[in-house]
């Protein structure tokens, strides 16, 4: 799959994906014999993984570190597991936090609309005359 493909399906931009690969965020990827890369399907497959991983919060330090010690084998799974729970705790913080401000966002949209239903009955009453 040529670099266009694989864009047009991620959602992403050449230099997003050559840069991708380029600081470890994904595995390095074939090339032709003229060198041109030539994208697998498992290499879409950890285009979409770094993508994922990037919206959650992982540094591309962190991402490339989790990318080299599944390059390295079973022997780094439990390194990986570490890695992995270190992150998601990390990103149910941030969640936590995300929840008190929608809560609050909530709050504050009630107001202003019971607010507006007060405006209304004060000065948009039906007239019989």
């Amino acid at each position: 799959m040529t670099i266009a493909e694989v864009c047009k399906r991620c959602g992403i931009t050449p230099d997003t994906l050559r840069y991708y690969e380029r600081v470890g965020l994904i595995p390095p990827v074939a090339k032709t014999a003229s060198g041109i890369r030539n994208y697998t399907e498992t290499d879409v497959n950890w285009v979409g993984f770094a993508m994922c991983m990037r919206r959650a919060g992982l540094s591309v330090e962190t991402l490339a570190k989790y990318v080299a010690l599944f390059r390295q084998g079973d022997a780094t799974l439990a390194a990986r597991k570490r890695l992995l729970e270190e992150q998601r705790a990390l990103l149910a913080v941030r969640v936590a936090e995300q929840q008190k401000v929608l809560a609050r966002l909530d709050a504050k949209i009630a107001n202003y609309e019971a607010k507006c239903v007060v405006w209304e009955r004060e000065h948009l009453r039906h007239s019989d005359d």
